[in-house]
């Protein structure tokens, strides 16, 4: 923590230093003629921006910036353009990005049958015996809201194995092919936090929730590692495309952290990663006997957290429920995590220096992570520890406090909201539904609440979880004055939520987060002005370029 501040405010003061002495450092970079949003209390809204050495030298009006200009100086005029800070999304999934771009994609899909030809269209092209995999159906979006079973797909696909999974993650479906594949019959078990949907007959009827598949994906050829490293810098220059200049990858194995560490090294990790380690116990254990890694290879890279996972989803009705689900009445949920497991990990965690950050969903997953949580702390007294919820999304009204007095970070997911609100009311009925995606309600206990897309869940642009944190409406406007509108953040909140925040809610607030002078020069120039056109037209805003150290990483076709 300390190297992290001290680099920001070092440079801070030469740079003071050197004005104050009249000798001014020249500008690499100056930006000006635009409405830039600082997300710095001291300054919120100024003109022009002076980079130099890839980090905010000057924030302010033009002549001050121009002070700085010198022979080699580039200078960008924007004719009035809007700058933002440099979007972070604070809890997506980098492989799992760039995986879906290479996969069919069922995203948007409004039927089985869409699927199933979606999938037989890719197994034409695919020799027979390799798996095809796809990713984003929701059986929510259909006519028919029930589980699929794998005879329509084993029927269209039959020399393939196929597993598709839905649009959250939590759950897959498999054609007989692929099911044969792992040697899955009606003798085949529940595992322990997952469920088999069955077929009269008690044989697997072709969906798999949360741990249970594990039993399918068991038998699919794992990656290489250079395939996985494709994923990864697919799906960075896709994240600069949509305006990110950073993301929280909210579960990295050893192969994607070491990927990381040689595009850090080498230079070609141009973007912010701060990465949760995914719940494998050797991994974990070398970090801890590593230690954590903070703003790494030139503020690239940052390791020093843990995502663990406390139950599943809402869609799929794993997310742990205290009372049963509204639509079920025979099942609250599932557990994909002991407590205790989760409990042990924040103590060790605590005693290396590592944060956690644990996925809950349901009222009953989220209390049971501040239970562990609170038993950790007590054990391992800690002033600063920024624990997080990753999600927070169903939550009963006793334990919205409960953030605040721990200290525990909601890091939530506004486009969640708009995705499940067609839905959730038939998953939790309405007296819930007052404690479901309660930003306001978190906010007004002086917490922070991160924003973030979950990408792949939801699409990677960060304008819509913008838009829907201001507005709780869907991309059509949807509903008249938006759904449980009494939740809604500011625009300034919805800004911070997607700058300044996520960087505290990483340790990185010291150099990043904001355009203050010493810390990294990361920015998006926009086509409009999301902070005053009309929430109607947030989401027709265009992504014109984006900066990382000053350096343009993306700029949009003419």
């Amino acid at each position: 923590m300390l190297r992290l501040i001290s680099r920001g405010l070092l440079f801070a003061a030469i740079a003071g230093t050197a004005i104050a002495q009249g000798t001014a450092p020249t500008a690499d970079l100056i930006v000006t003629n635009a409405r830039i949003y600082t997300a710095d209390e001291t300054r919120p809204v100024v003109e022009a921006v002076a980079v130099s050495g890839g980090r905010v030298l000057f924030a302010g009006n033009a002549t001050g910036a121009m002070a700085l200009k010198g022979a080699a100086t580039k200078i960008v005029d924007l004719g009035g353009r809007t700058v933002i800070p440099g979007m972070v999304d604070a809890h997506g999934h980098v492989s799992g990005l760039g995986d879906a771009l290479h996969i069919v994609d069922l995203t948007g899909t409004t039927s089985y049958d869409e699927v199933v030809a979606r999938v037989a269209a890719r197994a034409q092209k695919t020799p027979k015996g390799q798996w095809v995999l796809g990713r984003g159906w929701d059986q929510n979006d259909w006519g028919d809201t029930r589980f699929p079973t794998h005879d329509k797909m084993t029927a269209a696909v039959p020399d393939h194995p196929v597993y598709i999974v839905r649009v959250d993650g939590h759950a897959g479906l498999a054609n007989l092919k692929a099911m044969q594949a792992a040697g899955l019959t009606a003798a085949t078990q529940d595992p322990s936090g997952g469920h088999i949907e069955r077929a009269a007959d008690g044989s697997p009827a072709g969906v798999f929730v949360d741990n249970a598949q594990g039993l399918v994906r068991r038998a699919i050829p794992r990656q290489t590692r250079d395939e996985v490293k494709t994923s990864i810098v697919d799906a960075v220059h896709e994240a600069q495309r949509w305006g990110l200049t950073g993301v929280h990858d909210a579960g990295a194995g050893a192969t994607e952290l070491d990927v990381y560490e040689e595009l850090a090294r080498s230079g070609q990790l141009k973007f912010r990663i701060y990465a949760m380690i995914s719940d494998n116990a050797p991994t974990i254990d070398a970090w801890f006997k590593r230690g954590p890694l903070m703003d790494g290879y030139n503020g690239s890279l940052w390791v020093r957290s843990i995502k663990l996972y406390a139950d599943g989803a809402l869609g799929s009705r794993g997310a742990a429920l205290l009372e049963p689900y509204s639509d079920d009445a025979k099942n609250t949920g599932l557990l994909v995590s002991a407590p205790a497991h989760i409990q042990d990990v924040a103590t060790r965690a605590l005693r290396a220096g590592f944060q956690i950050n644990t996925h809950a969903i349901g009222d009953r997953g989220n209390r049971l992570v501040l239970d562990a949580y609170e038993a950790a702390l007590k054990a391992v007294p800690t002033a600063d520890h920024r624990f997080r919820v990753e999600h927070a999304q169903i939550l009963n009204f006793d334990d919205i406090p409960r953030f605040a007095a721990l200290g525990v970070i909601p890091s939530m997911q506004a486009s969640h909201q708009t995705s499940d609100m067609y839905w959730a009311g038939a998953r939790l009925g309405a007296g819930r539904l007052l404690g479901a995606y309660a930003w306001r309600s978190l906010l007004n206990t002086g917490v922070v609440v991160p924003n973030g897309s979950d990408f792949p869940v939801e699409n990677v642009n960060p304008l819509i979880s913008f838009h829907s944190a201001v507005s709780r409406q869907d991309a059509r406007d949807w509903p008249p004055g938006g759904w449980y509108p009494a939740e809604r953040m500011t625009r300034d909140e919805a800004l911070r939520a997607m700058t300044i925040w996520p960087a505290y809610a990483a340790f990185q607030e010291k150099v990043l987060g904001s355009l203050t002078p010493g810390k990294y020069a990361d920015f998006v120039v926009l086509d409009q002005d999301i902070m005053r056109v009309p929430a109607e037209l947030i989401l027709h805003t265009k992504v014109l370029s984006t900066w990382v150290g000053g350096t343009r990483v993306y700029e949009a076709a003419p």
